[in-house]
């Protein structure tokens, strides 16, 4: 065992559920060429900035990047993503499932189109492949957090494992 300390960059990221529950808005990260996610879809979060909470954290970036205010949300779990991306980063997530809002969300932000998309066809989508993976415990029945480790080789999740508790 490493006497190595992780130093994580911590963010949130959401999905935020239509009011009839049967599709998630999305951002498809298209506009920036330096978007280490560029092409893929995906939730809506960023990083925690000083001074804030994980809660403040995801109510301050779905502002930000959709124009709708937060009513309710859940954390649905967590998720330590290691190697991730070209920067082969290290990230904390907190994963929150928003289920009440006020407002009408943006059609676009400065990383790309929002849409709403289907929760049937989410699996059809360009994202990373480990999204898979957590993707069913963020809209499954089960009350329990997920709390998930994913290391990546490239594109490729490796290593994943997750709990429920």
């Amino acid at each position: 065992m490493s006497d190595e300390i992780l130093k994580p960059i911590v963010g949130t990221l959401g999905y935020i559920l239509s009011k009839d529950r049967k599709s998630v808005l999305m951002v498809h990260r298209i506009t920036r060429s330096d978007d280490d996610n560029l092409g893929k879809f995906n939730g809506v979060g960023g990083k925690l900035e000083s001074g804030e909470s994980v809660a403040e954290c995801m109510i301050r970036e779905i502002r930000e990047e959709t124009g709708l205010e937060v009513t309710h949300m859940t954390l649905r779990g967590t998720l330590c993503w290691a190697d991730f991306g070209p920067k082969k980063q290290d990230w904390l997530g907190f994963v929150f499932l928003v289920d009440g809002f006020k407002g009408v969300a943006r059609t676009e932000n400065e990383e790309g189109p929002l849409r709403w998309i289907p929760l049937k066809d989410i699996p059809n989508l360009p994202m990373w492949k480990g999204d898979t993976l957590f993707l069913p415990l963020v809209f499954d029945s089960d009350p329990r957090q997920f709390h998930g480790f994913m290391r990546y080789d490239g594109e490729e999740p490796k290593d994943w494992r997750c709990s429920r508790g």
